[in-house]
């Protein structure tokens, strides 16, 4: 997988809201909310050009019948891939264009983590140009190791994320 991040796209919000339009008529009422996240999320901020989307469920434990609607969707289902309880969906193969973290209602943990670290990203302009420059440099560094690029990212996305949190307001 070539690594490309390019500047903030001004469509993005709009692909988002199409792409989440698919999700809620397959979620239906298991439903809670659907949020966009990552790093597509935040105006002006370098990213990869790849769409993240958290819904949020009622039961986490019934995504798994949905599968089927989301490959008509054009989605790879992954199961939780490496997060506990989430369920992870991807479109577009090795030119992916969307991603779906999908969490159960309860889990104030992850839910919380990526509305935090967007939230962060979006009133701290000069963190989010720190993080493009980081992110733009790896890719440069890194063009063919998508591995070696996330490496280069995960001191830096640990410390923001543990910023972000700190000042979260959460609601229950």
């Amino acid at each position: 997988m070539i690594v490309v991040v390019s500047q903030y796209n001004n469509n993005w919000k709009q692909k988002f809201s199409e792409e989440s339009q698919i999700i809620k008529d397959i979620l239906g009422d298991e439903l809670i909310d659907i949020h966009h996240i990552g790093s597509t999320s935040v105006p002006g901020l370098i990213s990869k050009p790849i769409i993240d989307i958290m819904p949020v469920v009622k039961d986490i434990t019934r995504i798994d019948a949905i599968n089927k609607q989301m490959k008509e969707a054009r989605y790879e289902c992954m199961g939780e891939f490496g997060i506990k309880g989430r369920r992870y969906f991807r479109k577009g193969g090795n030119n992916r264009t969307h991603q779906v973290h999908m969490f159960q209602g309860d889990n104030k943990e992850d839910i919380n983590r990526h509305l935090a670290v967007r939230d962060y990203l979006q009133t701290h302009p000069d963190e989010a140009n720190r993080y493009g420059a980081l992110k733009e440099s790896l890719a440069q560094q890194f063009p063919n190791d998508i591995q070696a690029y996330m490496d280069g990212k995960d001191a830096f996305v640990k410390n923001l994320e543990k910023k972000a949190l700190a000042g979260y307001k959460t609601e229950n």
